[in-house]
């Protein structure tokens, strides 16, 4: 009996220790919290695919700081759905959609000559939206839809709104990047990726332009109190890795566990909420974020010479004008 009771004992113990293993791992794994409790009344926010996931959750949390939210998204059904939810669960009812497909140039420039018309100001712009590992498609423009998408379609956005977004100082530019720009390389001498494709390896340039972008673009912020950060808001739980395949018994083993290891939306905004919003970020700027807080970014989203040459490739291709 000792000896069982001995036993029993030892498998309670080490099933608490396991429970309160686990629930510390998850805990780690949530991630930092936006602990701000700025207020953004008068504010205009700008947020692009902000119909779904970190972006959707963005918009709520900074439409109940009191801001004008603008939900810059693809498809208008369900961003009307969206904003209904955001006014709903904010109690704000200061929420504006407009149409934004950032794979294509007409509908970038389209968008924001509508929001240029109808916006006095620009605040804050979360460059939120994105696509992951999806087939070698092509954009309308014949970009590679990752680089289009995530990078090209967001650079000239930006930068057409940037002179509003001046006017409207101090205001906030945040790209939400990745952890995997630390694999990634601008290759120059394939940019869409037409003579070898891998939806990874095309991902992962995508993301690190993201970074160079904000590098460059922080440079030539100076001096105008507008600031440009980038982020990785973690691995997350949301319609991002959609275009993903998996084995089936990679699904039955893989699946289960994925809310151990993963973000919830809520939590893998916190990031962009914590670089749009908080007090100690007023004059930080070019910085890399995770977990709201700053981050070493990899070596090669250092390199200021080849964060110039993509911008200017990026102005190339579409075919934005100096003034």
């Amino acid at each position: 009996m000792s000896q069982f009771l001995s036993q029993h004992k030892v498998a309670v113990a080490c099933s608490i220790t396991t429970v309160v293993g686990l629930f510390a791992f998850r805990k780690y794994m949530n991630g930092g919290v936006c602990r701000s409790k700025a207020l953004l009344h008068g504010k205009t926010v700008l947020i692009t695919g902000a119909n779904t996931g970190i972006g959707k959750e963005t918009a709520i949390d900074l439409a109940k700081r009191g801001a004008r939210v603008l939900m810059a998204c693809r498809d208008i059904t369900k961003a009307e759905r969206a904003a209904y939810v955001v006014k709903k669960l904010s109690g704000n009812d200061n929420i504006k959609v407009y149409v934004l497909d950032l794979a294509s140039l007409k509908s970038v420039r389209s968008c924001a000559t509508q929001i240029l018309a109808n916006e006095s100001q620009i605040n804050i712009l979360i460059n939120n939206a994105g696509v992951m590992r999806c087939p070698h498609w092509k954009t309308e423009d014949g970009f590679e839809m990752q680089l289009g998408t995530n990078h090209l379609g967001h650079f000239l956005f930006t930068n057409l709104l940037l002179d509003r977004i001046k006017d409207s100082a101090p205001s906030r530019i945040v790209n939400v990047s990745s952890l995997a720009h630390t694999r990634g390389k601008i290759n120059f001498d394939d940019i869409n990726s037409e003579k070898k494709y891998h939806p990874g390896v095309a991902y992962s340039q995508s993301k690190l332009a993201n970074v160079l972008f904000t590098r460059e673009l922080s440079k030539r912020l100076e001096g105008t109190n507008v600031t440009a950060n980038s982020l990785h808001p973690g691995v997350i739980l949301t319609e991002l890795g959609r275009h993903m395949k998996f084995t089936l018994w990679k699904k039955l083993l893989v699946y289960p566990m994925l809310p151990l290891f993963m973000k919830t939306p809520n939590q893998g905004a916190q990031t962009n909420i914590y670089c749009a919003v908080a007090e100690e970020l007023d004059t930080v700027s070019g910085k890399y974020f995770s977990d709201c807080a700053v981050d070493e970014e990899a070596e090669q989203a250092k390199d200021d010479d080849v964060a110039s040459r993509l911008w200017t490739l990026s102005e190339q291709m579409v075919g934005l004008k100096k003034e």
